[in-house]
């Protein structure tokens, strides 16, 4: 569904965009969607509503889809750290995942809750893992949702464009960060 509208309590969530995910070969080029993240997020900023920054540093404990002989998923040091170009301000919240979905077991919830959050923009990678999984728990939560359609990624095209074309128009609006930008403007001014 095209985007219509932002809620006057709207929050940016940014997933993933940290060194080992941004290091990964992507559908489109992962600076692309960092540089749009970072002008979504400055423009969230200084119109005084929230930027969520959602890392993800391994997986949920008690897994049994990895065989004993895998062992654990093992990352380079800073693999989970994000991307400088995000540089967190101090009231940024911050969020660290095992999950595909930001919500599960990381009080995100109840932090957007306590901040009067009722709509929520999405960018990051990826496009049909941990984009698409916030979408679905933050449609399931009551959550208004869009997705920036040009500031997310994901390593198969095939999945990218099914979660663009099929998965996501059922759970929230769409629109570029253009687009995101100028109802932003027009309706905070």
């Amino acid at each position: 569904m095209a985007l219509t509208t932002l809620d006057h309590r709207t929050a940016l969530v940014i997933i993933d965009l940290q060194n080992g995910v941004v290091g990964l070969n992507t559908v489109h080029p992962t600076a692309d969607i960092v540089a749009r993240s970072v002008t979504l997020a400055e423009s969230f900023r200084e119109h005084g509503l929230p930027v969520v920054l959602v890392n993800v540093n391994g997986r949920p404990p008690g897994r049994t889809d990895r065989s004993p002989a895998a062992g654990a998923l093992a990352f380079a040091a800073g693999w989970d750290e994000l991307v400088p170009e995000l540089a967190p301000q101090h009231d940024d919240l911050l969020i660290t995942k095992q999950t595909g979905s930001a919500f599960p077991n990381t009080g995100l919830h109840e932090a957007l809750t306590a901040k009067g959050v009722t709509h929520i923009v999405l960018a990051g990678i990826s496009t049909s893992n941990g984009v698409e999984s916030t979408a679905k728990s933050a449609f399931e939560l009551g959550y208004n949702v869009t997705v920036a359609v040009d500031a997310v990624t994901d390593a198969s095209e095939e999945n990218h464009n099914h979660s663009l074309t099929r998965a996501l128009p059922s759970l929230s609006e769409t629109g570029t960060t253009d687009d995101i930008l100028a109802l932003l403007a027009n309706t905070r001014s």
